[in-house]
């Protein structure tokens, strides 16, 4: 048996699509989903940092899943064309990344 042909996706922007840049996202998970709070992080004092969120998204557990799945496979390719990304000792635990 012939596994079905992949189908042909059509990527569309609606009026509502925006582009933005993040140096900050923070996530928080449940039972049911995960959210993801993007933002740009700006340091107002050597000790302090204010984020300005913008944007939040809700993904299933299946689609976070993925998402992390074509993250790894995309930073494994900037890497070998790129060399290795190095992460500032500051983020903090919990899971924001900053």
């Amino acid at each position: 048996m012939q596994p079905a042909p992949a189908p042909k996706i059509s990527l569309v922007n609606g009026p509502e699509y925006r582009e933005g840049y993040s140096n900050s996202v923070q996530v928080r998970a449940n039972l049911w989903d995960f959210f993801l709070m993007f933002g740009v992080l700006t340091p107002t004092a050597p000790d302090s940092v204010t984020i300005h969120n913008f944007q939040g998204v809700y993904l299933s557990p299946q689609q976070a899943k993925a998402l992390l799945n074509v993250l790894q496979q995309n930073i494994q390719q900037y890497e070998q064309a790129f060399g290795n990304i190095q992460i500032e000792p500051h983020g903090q635990a919990g899971g924001s990344v900053q």
